[in-house]
């Protein structure tokens, strides 16, 4: 049976160093048999991959591809914690935020950008409980963040 990183290495993928932290907070905290992460910006070798409002300067494709890098970050954030990402044996929730244009309705689709890559990971155990919320702005004008709950 493959590792989580070697199914994310099949997918072209891999979990990268963890995202420092913006402002007066750490990446992620374990309590008990769960890693609860901050909140994960789309950022890729220390930059923003886009600025902007979903449904407007953002399209719903690039906000899809935001939304995975918010996962791969939160995923490197809970292996700093836990070592490995084997250790996990069940995402438990995944909220999703969503900087859109009030007209916007997709976040759903949107937050599929993390439950997919959540699924295709850690198969059933990546099955969660999810909440994808419309914001009018994140920090660094993001057009997604996402926090991750798992069980190790």
């Amino acid at each position: 049976m493959s590792t989580p990183e070697e199914r994310l290495e099949a997918l072209g993928l891999a979990v990268p160093e963890v995202a420092k932290p913006v402002a007066a907070y750490v990446p992620a905290v374990r309590s008990g048999q769960h890693v609860f992460t901050s909140g994960q910006l789309p950022m890729r070798s220390g930059e923003l991959i886009a600025t902007g409002k979903v449904g407007g300067e953002v399209t719903p494709e690039v906000a899809v591809e935001c939304a995975r890098q918010c996962a791969l970050n939160a995923l490197a954030a809970v292996r700093a914690e836990v070592g490995e990402l084997s250790a996990v044996r069940r995402v438990v929730k995944v909220v999703a935020f969503i900087a859109s244009t009030p007209d916007f309705t997709g976040q759903p689709q949107v937050a599929n950008g993390v439950s997919e890559l959540l699924g295709e990971v850690f198969g059933e155990a990546g099955v969660h409980a999810r909440s994808a919320v419309g914001v009018p702005v994140l920090p660094l004008d993001a057009p997604v963040e996402v926090e991750l709950v798992v069980e190790v």
